[in-house]
């Protein structure tokens, strides 16, 4: 580059490269590059372009220079679809990038395209990764980025919650985030965190479940009541409570001197959830994961049709895994 890029921190650096396919984290490396550009120019031009707006020559025109001096940042999006000659074209421009003009490429990363994607990290184009994030782990690590962006804290096992009641939806996540940290004064936890988004079955399922396992009947009840008054399927809290008592017998009968990733392979779990499951186990033994699987069992048969209440057969069953998480 004739022009030196600026720090790898610098979103004015002259290239930018985001690689990967988090469409949320895509976004957000144009928008702060975006936001760069008009905090030093409000008047800054944005053309945000797909390949198909990209023909030979186009790149040319956009990073002439303008009469007006005027600051331009240049959005390509799938890079790796580009044709050869826009390809060339752009392999060029990295020789000599423009003054105040900044170009964003964002490419899906792997095989394709690869060529282009190598020459810009030749040139010294600045590098933001925006990986698709398919471990929970790293979904968990990045819900607690975003508590800590926004000068929030939050309790491990709120995190844990979200996790569980949204999935892998970066934008639901991050959009959570925004909103508990915007309505919620103090302490951020699981309580506030079931409050927001009991309307989901899964998240309701899950705190009934965390609670009886945990030996808690009166909230694990309360939460049933609850769930149960949203209108969650009763077959969707069984299902919850099985796996609750479950992770605890298969966490309770692994191995000891197990390394954490081993562990973690072994019990198709994520290590985060292994270590709640290991908070959640103290006090129980061998009998009451039996007992419990068995008032899961008749719970689940109870609203499938097998019997008059199952309102009743869910309480029983809650009450019954509460008592056994206290046997030891």
């Amino acid at each position: 580059m004739a022009r030196k890029a600026a720090a790898d921190d610098d979103p004015l650096a002259p290239v930018t490269v985001a690689v990967g396919q988090e469409d949320l984290l895509l976004d957000r490396a144009v928008a702060q590059v975006v936001a760069a550009a008009r905090a030093a120019d409000p008047d800054t031009d944005v053309r945000d372009l797909t390949p198909d707006a990209l023909q030979p020559g186009t790149l040319a025109e956009l990073t002439s220079p303008s009469l007006f001096a005027e600051r331009k940042v240049v959005v390509v999006r799938s890079a790796q679809d580009l044709s050869a000659d826009t390809v060339k074209d752009i392999k060029a421009y990295l020789a000599s990038p423009a003054e105040e003009i900044t170009l964003v490429l964002l490419h899906a990363g792997g095989a394709k395209g690869k060529g282009l994607l190598d020459a810009a990290r030749k040139a010294g184009a600045r590098e933001v990764a925006c990986p698709k994030l398919t471990k929970p782990a790293d979904r968990l690590a990045f819900v607690r980025a975003e508590f800590r962006a926004a000068g929030r804290q939050a309790s491990p096992g709120a995190c844990e919650a979200l996790c569980d009641a949204l999935g892998s939806d970066l934008r639901e996540l991050a959009s959570a985030v925004t909103q508990l940290t915007a309505d919620v004064e103090g302490a951020i936890d699981e309580r506030v965190v079931a409050r927001y988004y009991t309307g989901r079955a899964e998240a309701s399922s899950f705190e009934i479940a965390d609670r009886a396992v945990e030996g808690r009947p009166a909230e694990a009840l309360e939460a049933l009541r609850w769930a149960l008054g949203t209108g969650v399927a009763p077959v969707l809290i069984t299902s919850a409570l099985a796996q609750g008592v479950r992770s605890i017998g298969k966490l309770a009968s692994a191995p000891r001197n197990m390394r954490p990733g081993d562990l973690a392979r072994e019990l198709g779990m994520p290590p985060w959830k292994i270590d709640r499951v290991r908070r959640q186990m103290q006090g129980w033994t061998a009998d009451a994961v039996a007992r419990s699987l068995t008032a899961v069992a008749e719970a689940d048969a109870a609203v499938k049709g097998a019997a008059a209440d199952p309102e009743y057969a869910l309480e029983r069953a809650v009450i019954i895994i509460a008592a056994s998480a206290r046997s030891r």
